[in-house]
């Protein structure tokens, strides 16, 4: 049975979105079907609000309403240290910590040579003009994910930021609290023992 056409339009479009296969997208529209006529309008300018009334931080990259964002504009951050992240999302992570008091710069994604993402696609460009004109940044943290392309990506800037004389600092990878070192792979258990520390 074929779906009246504004459903599978909805159903499509659910499709869009990752992990969404046509089982799920399918119970979403459906479910979306039963809202009420305020709701769905709602969720529809919540999106059009995404869409329209976000931007991106002139300085570190950072989604935002208003430019600079909150962070940039905060005078208490420690000026000394700034930590690298992939995407929004990693910041935001590291932000709901409330530790990490220094400042960041977000690339939008990380180098992939399969995938025909070089430098100029990434906000590296911007990285190294902020390094350039901000002598007060002494330490850049690269907080790159721990995948072959986040790995790559953060040998690329570190030999890009050392000759500045900049200190270049990686996150530690390794063992997660509360997991078994008999179930950890090889990578995990080799990022752990390079990382390890005095006690």
């Amino acid at each position: 049975m074929q779906y009246p056409e504004p459903l599978a339009r909805l159903i499509n479009s659910y499709m869009k979105l990752p992990g969404i296969g046509a089982k799920t997208a399918a119970r979403l529209a459906f479910f979306t079907l039963n809202m009420e006529e305020e709701e769905v309008l709602a969720f529809a300018d919540a999106l059009v609000s995404c869409q329209r009334d976000l931007t991106h931080c002139s300085i570190c990259g950072n989604i935002t309403e208003n430019d600079p964002c909150p962070i940039c504009s905060d005078e208490t951050r420690d000026l000394g240290k700034l930590l690298i992240v992939e995407s929004t999302k990693d910041l935001m992570s590291i932000e709901r910590m409330q530790d990490y008091r220094g400042l960041y710069h977000v690339l939008g994604g990380v180098l992939s040579p399969i995938q025909g993402t070089g430098p100029e696609d990434l906000t590296i460009p911007q990285l190294i003009k902020r390094l350039q004109e901000h002598e007060e940044i002494k330490e850049v943290i690269l907080a790159t994910n721990a995948t072959a392309e986040g790995e790559a990506t953060a040998m690329y800037l570190s030999r890009l930021i050392k000759p500045s004389g900049i200190k270049v600092t990686r996150l530690a990878h390794g063992l997660s609290i509360g997991s078994d070192i008999e179930y950890a792979d090889e990578i995990t258990l080799l990022k752990a023992i390079e990382g390890r520390r005095e006690m």
